[in-house]
């Protein structure tokens, strides 16, 4: 069972990026979630217009997918990881 995937509103992470500088990332929960699957959608922090870097989905058994072209598979692993582990600060 998911422990705390269900915590995160809305988070920043730092990605190493492998083609790139590394990233300061804003993790979004997505409101249109469903019992089964718990979506978040992964943007530019600190733009104006903020890049849309695609989503990580999240089933009951932890086990994760991530829907978007531009992030390796070392950042999706950075990013899963993060949301996984993230403890919302009390």
């Amino acid at each position: 069972m998911m422990n705390n995937t269900h915590t995160i509103g809305e988070a920043k992470a730092w990605i190493k990026r492998k083609n790139g500088p590394d990233e300061v990332v804003r993790v979004v929960l997505n409101a249109t979630n469903h019992d089964a699957v718990t979506c978040y959608d992964i943007y530019t922090a600190f733009a104006e217009n903020p890049d849309y870097l695609g989503r990580i989905l999240f089933d009951a058994q932890e086990y994760w997918i991530y829907d978007g072209e531009l992030l390796t598979i070392a950042e999706q692993e950075q990013l899963a990881k993060f949301i996984i582990n993230y403890v919302e600060p009390v």
